[in-house]
């Protein structure tokens, strides 16, 4: 499916890009600049943050980690930004 109609970004290639690690994508500016392009007018951010975080969530549940609301913003698998950051302006 398209996400990004400006850039004809599909869901797989959003999913394609995010991985462990210190350089994962954790911005939907980041996920463009990682697949090439840059953001335009910004619709796609919230169906690419819920991409990423599907699949930060899918990640979490195949190491057997389960985070808590209290223990997510200091675990190191979840340092995902609030979505109002890195959405071009």
């Amino acid at each position: 499916m398209i996400v990004c109609s400006c850039n004809v970004l599909s869901d797989n290639a959003v999913r394609a890009c995010l991985h462990r690690g210190p350089d994962c994508p954790r911005t939907p500016a980041q996920v463009h600049a990682c697949l090439g392009c840059s953001p335009k007018c910004g619709r796609c951010a919230r169906t690419i943050r819920s991409i990423m975080e599907n699949a930060l969530q899918g990640a979490l549940e195949e190491a057997g980690h389960a985070c808590s609301a209290t223990c997510a913003s200091s675990c190191s698998l979840v340092k995902v930004q609030p979505a109002e950051e890195g959405i071009a302006a």
